[in-house]
C-alpha cells in the first residue's frame, strides 16, 4: 500500500506538471460548498407554491453567488448539500408545495434552462440548469422530487395517496443538460419521503475525469448503493449530506476520510451548517489527500466553499500482507461508545503493545508515546462487534485507540475534541467484511493522513501513524458487515420504536 500511494502521489505531480505544459490533464478542479441554508421557520405548516419559492430563492441566489465564485477558480463540478434549498423536519404533507418532477434522464433527454415549458412546475430545475450553463460547470443538487405511482397497477409498493415522494440528487452538465437523478435509499427519520422501491446505482460521465457515484448522506453507511458503486469500479463519489456529528467515531469529515480510505475513492463531500443541530464538516477526499472545513465552536455560522485540484483516480490501489498475530493479553472493562458496548484496555504509560477482544473479534495495538500531556491524558483500546441499534440499525465490527474524557475508564468512549498526547502507533484487526474505513482524527477537528494502510488476504487491516499535527484524539478501523444486515430487518420496527424515543423533539430528519 506504500509503494501504491507513493506512486498514486507521483501519478498527481505528473499531471500538474502536464497540465501546466498544455498536455493531457490527468487532473480537475472539483468544488464543494457548506451550505448554511436560510429554513422555513414553520417546517410543518403547509405553503403555497408561491410562498415555496419565495423561500426556495433565497438558498438559490446563495447558490447562484457560489458557483460564479467556484467557476472563477477553474471548477469543473461544483456540488451542494442535501436539504440545502428547502431545509427539513418537514411532513409529508407540509413539503408539498417544494415539491418538483423530476424527468429520468435515462428515458428522456431534456435542458430545462432550454427548455423551459417542457415540464410545469419546475422553476427550480430551470434555475439549476441555467447555473449549472452560465458558469460552465457540472453541478450536483438536492431537492424534494413528486413522482407518480399508480395505485392500480403497483398497490404493494404504492403510498396510500398515490404517489412518490423523493429525496433527490440532480446532476446538470456544463450545458445544462440534466444528465443524472438519484433517489435516496437509506432514509433518517425523513417522514416527508419515501424510499423508492429498489435501490438506485446511479453514475453520470464528465468529460474531464470521467465517471462519478451519487449517494447522500446516510447511504454511505449501508451496501447499497454505495459500496454496489465501489464494486462496479467508480472511484469518484459525489456525496450531498445533512450530517450531524457525533464524536469520537462519526464526525463528519472523520468518516467522509475514513470513507474515502477504506473504499479507496475521491468524495466530494458537501455538508450544511446548523450550530444547533451540530452540523458542519465538508470535503474533498482522494485516498492520498484532504481538504476539508469543520467549523469551531463560535465560529460564524455562514457557508464554506472549498475548490481543490484533485487527480482523476487510477483504480488499482491494493496491498496484501499475510500472518495475523495474536493481540497481548491485556487488562479489560466495559464503557459505552457511540452507545454500543466497547470492550476497553487501557494504555501504560511506557508505551508497547494493547490487545482487546469482543467476542471472537479482536484488535491490536503497537505505541510509542512521542509527547504525553501535563495533564496525564488517558488513552483506551477499544473493540465492538455487533448490531448498532441507536439511530441506525446496522452491523460494524471496530477497532479505534480513542482519548478518554477523562482519567477513569469509566469515561472512554465519551466526546471529546481536545489532546496534547502524540503517538507513534499500528492499530489493526482481523475483520469478516473487506469494507474497513480507517480514519484519525487529531485536536480541534483536524484530520490526519494515515501514513500506511494495508490490507491482508485474510481481512487482517493495518493502520499505521504517527501524529504530526496535534494531540490524537481518536484512530479508527471502522468495518461494515453489510451482509448481515438483512439479518436484522425482522427486528426493525422494534428498533425503530426505540429511536423515536431516543430523538429529541427539534431532531433533524436526514
Amino acid at each position: 500500500a506504500g509503494v501504491a500511494m507513493f506512486y498514486l502521489g507521483a501519478l498527481f505531480a505528473f499531471a500538474l506538471f502536464f497540465a501546466e505544459a498544455g498536455a493531457v490533464d490527468l487532473s480537475y478542479v472539483a468544488a464543494v460548498y457548506e451550505h448554511s441554508p436560510v429554513l422555513n421557520p414553520e417546517p410543518r405548516v403547509p405553503l403555497s407554491r408561491l410562498e415555496a419559492l419565495q423561500h426556495l430563492q433565497k438558498n438559490l441566489d446563495t447558490f447562484e453567488d457560489q458557483a460564479a465564485r467556484a467557476a472563477q477558480q477553474g471548477a469543473h463540478i461544483i456540488v451542494f448539500p442535501e436539504d440545502g434549498l428547502q431545509g427539513f423536519n418537514f411532513s409529508r404533507s407540509s413539503i408539498a408545495a417544494y415539491l418538483e418532477s423530476v424527468p429520468d434522464p435515462e428515458q428522456e433527454r431534456w435542458n430545462p434552462c432550454l427548455e423551459p415549458h417542457r415540464h410545469n412546475h419546475t422553476e427550480v430545475l430551470q434555475q439549476l440548469s441555467c447555473m449549472a450553463r452560465r458558469y460552465r460547470l457540472y453541478l450536483v443538487a438536492n431537492m424534494a422530487d413528486l413522482q407518480p405511482c399508480p395505485l392500480t397497477t403497483a398497490p404493494a409498493t404504492c403510498p396510500p395517496d398515490g404517489r412518490w415522494q423523493f429525496n433527490t440528487n440532480v446532476v446538470f452538465s456544463s450545458e445544462g443538460l440534466l444528465v443524472a437523478r438519484y433517489h435516496k435509499h437509506n432514509l433518517y427519520f425523513e417522514a416527508a419521503f419515501d424510499v423508492p422501491p429498489r435501490p438506485e446505482i446511479v453514475t453520470f460521465d464528465t468529460p474531464f475525469a470521467g465517471k462519478f457515484g451519487l449517494i447522500t448522506c446516510f447511504d454511505i453507511l449501508f451496501r447499497e448503493p454505495a459500496v454496489t458503486l465501489v464494486e462496479k469500479g467508480v472511484r469518484q463519489m459525489v456525496f450531498p449530506s445533512a450530517w450531524m456529528n457525533q464524536l469520537p467515531l462519526l464526525t463528519s469529515i472523520q468518516f467522509q476520510r475514513a470513507f474515502s480510505l477504506g473504499a479507496n475513492v475521491t468524495l466530494l463531500a458537501a455538508n450544511i451548517r446548523n450550530d444547533q443541530l451540530i452540523m458542519t464538516g465538508s470535503g474533498i477526499y482522494t485516498p492520498f489527500s484532504a481538504t476539508y472545513h469543520h467549523a469551531r465552536r463560535g465560529d460564524p455560522q455562514e457557508g464554506r466553499l472549498l475548490v481543490a485540484r484533485v487527480p482523476v483516480l487510477d483504480p488499482e490501489w491494493t496491498c496484501f500482507l499475510s500472518g495475523p498475530s495474536p493481540p497481548p493479553a491485556s487488562p479489560v472493562f466495559i464503557s459505552s461508545m457511540m452507545y454500543d458496548p466497547f470492550t476497553f484496555a487501557l494504555l501504560g504509560p511506557a508505551g508497547g503493545e494493547a490487545g482487546v477482544c469482543n467476542g471472537t473479534f479482536c484488535c491490536h495495538l503497537r505505541y510509542r508515546w512521542l509527547r504525553e500531556s501535563s495533564r496525564a491524558e488517558v488513552y483506551a483500546l477499544g473493540a465492538f462487534a455487533g448490531t448498532h441499534t441507536v439511530n441506525g440499525r446496522y452491523a460494524v465490527q471496530v477497532c479505534a485507540l480513542v482519548r478518554c474524557a477523562g482519567s477513569d475508564a469509566s469515561s472512554c468512549g465519551l466526546e471529546v475534541e481536545e489532546a496534547e498526547s502524540q503517538l507513534d502507533f499500528v492499530l489493526e484487526g482481523t475483520f469478516g467484511s473487506r469494507f474497513v474505513y480507517p480514519s484519525v482524527l487529531a485536536s480541534g477537528m483536524v484530520l490526519e493522513q494515515p501514513e500506511l494502510v494495508q490490507t491482508s488476504a485474510d481481512g487482517r487491516v493495518r493502520l499505521k501513524h504517527s501524529s504530526r499535527t496535534g494531540g490524537l484524539v481518536t484512530a479508527c478501523l471502522y468495518g461494515r458487515m453489510y451482509h448481515l444486515d438483512a439479518a436484522q430487518s425482522e427486528k426493525k420496527k422494534h428498533c425503530t420504536t426505540i429511536l423515536l424515543i431516543l430523538i429529541p423533539k427539534n431532531a433533524l430528519l436526514v
